[in-house]
């Protein structure tokens, strides 16, 4: 076969043709199987890739949709909100106009009230000018009746008349002669008086109402303070008197009218400046043991008292109250130092009336405890005593009872424990009993003091009244 193939060279070359058109078409069929298999893969990626975009396309769809409905949320929240407040503030200016409307129709009530008063005024006016002609008409009728008197009559009536008038002028003469020979025993009483002021000279003092009290440094001055103010509140409410911490270096005040108090308060604020531990559990501590000081010192200056005079043998009672004057003043003299000056001036008066000297110093010493055991002659001493120059000054006299009346017309209700004025009377603080007095009480009881205070005092400016309402609690661990 392969001799006769290559013995003719036609049949070989078309051999040879038909081989390389079949490996063509090998070649061609690999190719176009490639070709379809690149083809398909290539469409298969592409609808994946379709897919995946329909799916990141669906997926920005609903995001978009639901961004769209929150907005839409949210618009119509703030649409709502908007229509909330509009509907308030319709509501405001509905209740503004019937505000208004109240007011107009309270103003017309007034208006129309003010109109009947006028009325009535009218009326009461108009009965009194038709009594007024009708006493008129009498007064012309009375003219004429005595007119027609006889002389008289006449005569009785012009006399009765001028006697009247004489004994008018005769009271004012005896007035005037009552006044001169008062003015002249006055003059003499002065005279009399001077001697007797030459024989007795006392030393004087006059009280303030404020006391300074030192301190080691400006530091200690909030520790006085307290955490917002709780330790200076407590030993306020503790002692009745004002605690003053201002700009003065190394030093606080304190101001109060009442002299004992202060004098306690001072005591107290000494300790705790000294020991350094503040807060209101130590101040209560040290408050009670000043109190108990102070009543050391109270008797201590009755007894001396009763050493100065010679007095003897008085109940403990009466030397307490005794012992108290020394921190009271009277026009600015201090009450125990004129007790014992009263007490002198009696002794001596006494002694040279040949009166009984002991019992005058006795009732001397003791006047100012009770008017009811004075003798005239005490009296007349205790004048003396007071109305010297220099004993006495007005204005803080007048202060002080102006405190003291303050602080009586708040203890005189139902219901309250202590009072304290502080502020130099600017303030009245008023301490409650709670088992008697409930919240809404203390606010109606604030509110009657002040309507007291308004009416029953003279004062300048405004005074606050404080009710305060404190409950404890207090149980022992055993």
């Amino acid at each position: 076969m392969w001799t006769t193939l290559i013995n003719n060279p036609v049949a070989y070359v078309s051999l040879l043709v038909g081989a390389t058109g079949i490996m063509v078409a090998l070649i061609i069929y690999t190719r176009a199987r490639q070709l379809y298999q690149q083809t398909t893969r290539l469409r298969t990626d592409s609808e994946e890739r379709l897919a995946e975009h329909e799916k990141i396309l669906e997926t920005e769809r609903r995001e978009l949709q639901i961004a769209a409905k929150e907005e839409t949320l949210k618009l119509r929240a703030e649409l709502e909100q908007e229509f909330k407040n509009s509907r308030i503030e319709a509501e405001k200016v509905r209740k503004r106009l019937e505000e208004r409307e109240d007011s107009l129709d309270k103003q017309k009530n007034q208006l129309e009230e003010l109109s009947r008063q006028l009325r009535k005024r009218e009326e009461e006016t108009s009965d009194k000018q038709a009594q007024l002609d009708h006493a008129v008409q009498q007064a012309h009728e009375e003219l004429q009746r005595i007119a027609q008197m006889t002389s008289e009559e006449a005569r009785t009536y012009l006399l009765s008349q001028v006697e009247d008038e004489i004994r008018q002028d005769a009271a004012q003469v005896m007035r005037r002669v009552e006044q001169e020979a008062h003015d002249e025993a006055d003059r003499k009483a002065t005279q009399i008086i001077s001697q007797a002021i030459q024989r007795c000279a006392v030393e004087q003092t006059t009280e303030t109402t404020v006391s300074a009290v030192a301190l080691p440094s400006d530091e200690m001055k909030g520790r006085i303070i307290g955490r917002e103010g709780r330790n200076i509140r407590a030993f306020e409410q503790l002692t009745g008197i004002d605690l003053i911490v201002d700009d003065t270096p190394e030093a606080v005040v304190l101001s109060g009218f009442d002299p004992v108090r202060r004098e306690i308060a001072k005591t107290a604020l000494e300790v705790l400046v000294s020991d350094g531990r503040i807060h209101p559990g130590r101040i209560e501590e040290t408050v009670e043991k000043a109190r108990q000081t102070i009543e050391d010192r109270i008797k201590k200056a009755a007894e001396q008292a009763t050493f100065e005079t010679g007095v003897t043998g008085l109940h403990p009672e009466v030397l307490r109250l005794m012992g108290r004057l020394r921190f009271r003043t009277s026009y600015g003299q201090n009450v125990l130092k004129h007790s014992i000056e009263v007490s002198h001036l009696a002794g001596a008066m006494a002694g040279e009336l040949g009166a009984k000297v002991a019992i005058a110093r006795r009732a001397g010493l003791l006047h100012d405890l009770g008017k009811a055991v004075d003798l005239a002659l005490v009296q007349a001493a205790d004048a003396i005593s007071a109305s010297r120059p220099g004993a006495r000054r007005e204005t803080l006299e007048t202060y002080l009872k102006r405190l003291e009346g303050l602080e009586a017309i708040a203890r005189n209700f139902e219901g309250v424990d202590k009072v304290y004025a502080i502020q130099a009377g600017r303030e009245v603080r008023v301490l409650v009993k709670p088992d008697r007095i409930d919240d809404l009480s203390a606010h109606r009881l604030a509110k009657s003091m002040v309507e007291r205070i308004e009416s029953e005092l003279d004062y300048p400016g405004q005074i606050r009244v404080t009710v305060i309402r404190e409950t404890r609690a207090v149980e022992y661990a055993k």
